[in-house]
């Protein structure tokens, strides 16, 4: 049974704070029996004041403006008490009035949103990708500071417009430090991370409408970079004199051979090799940025690098099966090794992956679903990104695919 509510505004003043014949203006809200006070900011004369009206006397043009100004709050005060009673939500005094002075939950900040969403994924989400929320986080700051000169804006107050605009100051921002501007898919990922912070906001009902309903990302079709068959084979017979790239080189062939990236192989530890269906010795992990299992065979030249490091002074105290070493370390030397090998392209740790996934394992005539499975992807279409920039494998396929359907016509046996 619906229990019908009782609402009421009463208007008065203080007599008691009268300073110089002034006295303060409040507005009492009585919701079924259940007082709360606002403080209208107002002084009135008290002389002027008719407390049977809860109104200014006379026609004064002071008289009229504050009486003018009671009638909008009154009409205020109706409306949010309406707006919360078509809602349905259980309504007191006290939410009435934190709604009429903007501290309800339609009236949640930008900022705000920001903050419960980094303690949301501070537990939950790899370093590298709270550090890339962060970075987004950074960009909305200084473009609320730049172009809309605030620090903060009402949740209710994005729209469509706020997105393109960001868009558009994040396509001409040039980062401190870099050789260019920000790349189109750079900017893509940006408004990716905002609308998931956005969605959050939409999920926890502290906005009524999403303002991405209408945005599309558009990317960029851009090829994953890998090494051939040559320049993975110079890589690996280079003679290299320091220990450093010696040791980062190690790291990045038994990433070629395994497909394990970077942060997984810093993990490895002899608990992870284990004895397979088929006798043989496999990798068994589970990927850190989305805790997928992975489970890889260990081929002849990964194995060779495992037993290098066996007994390596670094890995017998970390009792893992590599040294570890940073990131940012690793990817700084990358860039030695390359030199010193003559490769051209951008060197980066990740691309010892997309080596694996293309000149290793799909050139080779490895499945595709194999190779997803060994790449720890969720969906296979993750994997079809690389087998559409192997054009030795499609010249493969064609040439099996004309052997096939190029049959003379006389020696076709035709069935009747």
């Amino acid at each position: 049974m619906r229990t019908k509510n009782t609402f009421s505004i009463l208007f008065w003043i203080h007599p008691t704070r009268v300073k110089n014949n002034q006295t303060p203006v409040f507005t009492r809200i009585t919701v079924n029996g259940k007082r709360a006070n606002i403080s209208l900011k107002l002084q009135v004369d008290i002389g002027l004041w008719d407390s049977n009206r809860q109104r200014a006397k006379g026609n004064s043009a002071a008289s009229r403006l504050l009486n003018s100004y009671l009638d909008q709050v009154h009409a205020k005060l109706v409306e949010v008490y309406q707006n919360l009673k078509y809602k349905e939500q259980l309504i007191t005094a006290e939410l009435v009035k934190a709604n009429y002075l903007g501290e309800g939950e339609n009236s949640k900040t930008l900022q705000e949103i920001l903050e419960y969403h980094r303690k949301k994924i501070e537990t939950t989400l790899t370093t590298g990708t709270l550090r890339n929320f962060g970075v987004t986080e950074g960009y909305l700051n200084k473009y609320l500071k730049s172009q809309l000169k605030t620090k903060d804006i009402y949740l209710k107050n994005l729209n469509y417009k706020f997105i393109c605009d960001f868009e558009s100051y994040l396509n001409m921002y040039w980062p401190k430090g870099h050789p260019k501007a920000m790349g189109h898919n750079t900017v893509m990922k940006h408004i990716q991370r905002f609308r998931k912070i956005i969605t959050l906001a939409f999920h926890l009902e502290w906005i009524e409408k999403d303002p991405f309903l209408r945005w599309k990302p558009t990317y960029e079709k851009t090829e994953r970079e890998f090494l051939s068959a040559n320049e993975l084979s110079n890589l690996q017979s280079y003679d290299f004199k320091i220990e450093r790239l010696d040791r980062v080189r190690d790291l990045f062939v038994f990433s070629c051979f395994t497909g394990i990236s970077y942060v997984d192989i810093m993990n490895l530890t002899k608990e992870n090799i284990t004895i397979g269906i088929d006798g043989d010795k496999w990798i068994f992990t589970n990927r850190q940025k989305t805790k997928a299992p992975v489970k890889v065979p260990i081929l002849n030249k990964a194995q060779e690098l495992i037993n290098k490091y066996d007994n390596h002074p670094i890995t017998v105290i970390t009792d893992t099966l590599f040294p570890i070493i940073s990131n940012e370390k690793v990817n700084l030397y990358l860039k030695e090794i390359a030199d010193a090998c003559g490769i051209q392209k951008n060197l980066t740790f990740h691309m010892a992956r997309h080596t694996f996934a293309t000149t290793v394992t799909l050139s080779n005539g490895v499945p595709i679903e194999t190779v997803s499975k060994l790449l720890g992807h969720s969906k296979i279409a993750s994997t079809q990104i690389y087998a559409r920039v192997i054009e030795k494998k499609v010249s493969e396929d064609m040439r099996i695919l004309k052997n096939k359907i190029d049959i003379p016509i006389a020696k076709l046996t035709i069935v009747k």
